[in-house]
C-alpha cells in the first residue's frame, strides 16, 4: 500500500536565516523560533547588548547564532550584514567558497522585522523629520536589504522573504501618517517581489499583527489631531497577542508548509482586520 507523502517541513536544520530587529520583541521570538528549528540564524539589530543576549540564549541550548549590529537603513551595515550571513560558519570551510545553506554560502530565509512606531501625528502634524525617520527605517532599510540578499537568493534557485506589515498596512486608522504609508509601502514591496520572482524560486509574504506584547516605543500627545481622530478605532484592538504568536506566524510562512504561498500579506491580529 502506497504510503502518503509526509506533510510540508518547518524544519530549518542547514539553513540560513536573517532576522532583523532580533534584539526585542517579535524579532527576538523570531530568532528563537528558527533556532529551535535547526536554523543558524543572524541576529541583526542596532542594539549590541540585546544581539548579544539573544545570540548568547541560542547557543545555551545548543544553536548557531551570529550577531550583527548595526543601522540598516546605512548600506554598508547592510553589505557587512549580507557578508557576514555569506561566510563561512566555521574558518576551515573557507575552502568552500559556494558553501553549503547553513555553513555560510547561502541565504535561505530573510526576515524584515525591524522597525519603529510613529507619535500618532496626522498629515498635518508631521514634521520633515518624523516623516523621513519613519519611512527610511521602516520602508528604505527593509528594501535595501532585500536588494542586497536577492542576487544570493537568485544564485541558489530559491530563498524566502517574509516582511512584518503592520494592521496599519492594512487601513488608515492603526497609526500616524508616516507609519501607516511605510506600512503601505511593505505591502507593495512584499506582492511586487512576489510576481517578479515568483518563477524563480522566490517567495515573498507578510504579516500584519495587530495588538502585540513588544517594547517598541509610542511617544503620543494625546491630545493631538492624530490621536484625537485615531482614538475612536483602537476599541477594535481586542487583546493584545504574544510576540511568540507572530513568530510563528513568520516561521511558517518561511517554511516548506508554505511553499504555495507567495504576495500574502496574513493578518495576525485576533480578527481586527475583520472589523
Amino acid at each position: 500500500m502506497t504510503q502518503p507523502p509526509a506533510p510540508p517541513s518547518q524544519d530549518f536544520a542547514g539553513r540560513t536565516v536573517v532576522v532583523t530587529g532580533a534584539g526585542s520583541g517579535i524579532g527576538r521570538a523570531t530568532a528563537l523560533a528558527f533556532a529551535e528549528r535547526g536554523a543558524r540564524v543572524l541576529v541583526a539589530d542596532l542594539n549590541a547588548e540585546s544581539a548579544a543576549e539573544v545570540t548568547a540564549r541560542i547557543e545555551e541550548t545548543g544553536g548557531t547564532a551570529v550577531p550583527v549590529v548595526g543601522d540598516l537603513s546605512d548600506q554598508a551595515v547592510v553589505d557587512r550584514l549580507v557578508a557576514t550571513a555569506l561566510a563561512p560558519a566555521h574558518p576551515d570551510a573557507a575552502q568552500g567558497a559556494g558553501g553549503t545553506s547553513g555553513s555560510g554560502g547561502t541565504i535561505d530565509v530573510l526576515v524584515n522585522n525591524a522597525g519603529i512606531m510613529d507619535s500618532m501625528s496626522a498629515v498635518a502634524d508631521v514634521t520633515d523629520a518624523e516623516w523621513e525617520r519613519l519611512l527610511r527605517i521602516n520602508l528604505t532599510a527593509p528594501f535595501l536589504l532585500t536588494r542586497a540578499v536577492l542576487p544570493h537568493m537568485l544564485a541558489a534557485g530559491r530563498g524566502a522573504v517574509v516582511f512584518t506589515a503592520s494592521e496599519a498596512a492594512l487601513r488608515g486608522s492603526a497609526a500616524g501618517a508616516a507609519y501607516t504609508a511605510a506600512k503601505h509601502g511593505i505591502v507593495g514591496l512584499t506582492k511586487s517581489l512576489a510576481v517578479t520572482y515568483r518563477h524563480r524560486g522566490i517567495r515573498s509574504n507578510a504579516v500584519a499583527p495587530g495588538g502585540t506584547l513588544t517594547n517598541i516605543r509610542l511617544d503620543i500627545d494625546p491630545e493631538a489631531a492624530g490621536p484625537q481622530a485615531l482614538g475612536a478605532y483602537m476599541g477594535n484592538v481586542g487583546q493584545p497577542a504574544a510576540a511568540e504568536t507572530q513568530a510563528a506566524a513568520i516561521v511558517f510562512l518561511a517554511s516548506d508548509a508554505a511553499s504555495n504561498i507567495n504576495g500574502a500579506v496574513l493578518p495576525v491580529d485576533g480578527g481586527w482586520s475583520a472589523v
